[in-house]
């Protein structure tokens, strides 16, 4: 799930969980269906608080951006690793504790009984977010949602992290649900990608056809926009600014009648700024929220 900062792709990663505090907003209209590990599909806008907590321990895992505001600076990271097998696995403290240690060395931090014994403040920002994945693991989800779970890190161990993800998706076999702003990390990672603009999907399909050929002409600015090596320098000597997509985001408040690209978009018709545009079929795997996606 990609889009620019505001775009809502962390409320609807919330909402996902049933984390989206009260204040903030609500699930006004359509579902979100969760294919549980044993085949059954469980509608979870309909499911009452503790049939929810359930489920997001033990079906749907979340890594959050910034380890340093999900961990409990008080608590141990075994003992923060060790909570949710003990309750909803039903497993003893000893169990639980040794499970934690297991989990530490699967998602690759050295000497692992000692860091579980150590606390958040000890570790270093990369494991950190190891330990927030190994905790986000702990009851074998089906879903693991990882919001810009790479961000407060420096390049290298992005990459670690990354490499670390995909590896334990293809030993588990589970879902990742990857938030991000960053289409490089999208290349390397995903295999779908969804475009979001100003609350909504615009966009979706494999990565490799929306990447090659979008169908949207925000996700087409998007990918133009994407500095290259060497063209800094060479747009310099030609005089020409690096491209970008014209005009400001809209407020989620005050969001413009039909399309809300429509201000900012060069093909924009009458009809685009009447009603709201709906998915289309532009290929047999690829949808856009566009009238004109085959002028594109």
């Amino acid at each position: 799930l990609v889009g620019e900062s505001g775009s809502g792709k962390s409320v609807t990663s919330l909402s996902i969980i049933g984390l989206l505090p009260k204040k903030i907003g609500r699930i006004a209209e359509g579902s979100i269906a969760l294919r549980r590990r044993d085949g059954t599909v469980t509608e979870l806008t309909g499911l009452d608080p503790e049939s929810l907590r359930k489920v997001r321990g033990n079906d749907i895992g979340m890594v959050f951006q910034e380890p340093m505001t999900s961990l409990n600076p008080v608590y141990t990271i075994g003992e923060q690793i060790a909570e949710p097998i003990r309750i909803h696995l039903g497993k003893s403290h000893r169990d639980a504790a040794t499970d934690a240690v297991r989990l530490l060395t699967q998602v690759g931090i050295p000497d692992p009984d000692r860091r579980a014994r150590q606390y958040p403040h000890q570790l270093s920002g990369g494991m950190r977010q190891r330990a927030t994945i190994a905790m986000a693991l702990s009851c074998d989800p089906t879903l693991l949602i990882a919001d810009e779970p790479t961000t407060a890190l420096d390049v290298t161990i992005q990459a670690q992290i990354l490499d670390l993800l995909a590896e334990l998706q293809a030993q588990r076999g589970m879902g990742i649900l990857f938030v991000t702003h960053n289409l490089g990390v999208v290349a390397e990672i995903a295999d779908r990608v969804a475009v979001m603009y100003a609350g909504r999907i615009v966009e979706s399909g494999p990565v490799s056809e929306v990447f090659t050929r979008p169908r949207h002409p925000y996700t087409a600015g998007l990918m133009r926009s994407v500095p290259r090596l060497g063209q800094a320098t060479m747009l310099k000597a030609a005089g020409t600014p690096l491209p970008t997509i014209a005009g400001n985001v809209p407020s989620l408040a005050l969001l413009p009648k039909g399309c809300s690209f429509a201000p900012r978009c060069a093909m924009a018709v009458d009809a685009c700024r009447t009603a709201v545009p709906p998915l289309l079929a532009a290929t047999s795997t690829q949808q856009s929220r566009c009238l004109r996606w085959e002028d594109l």
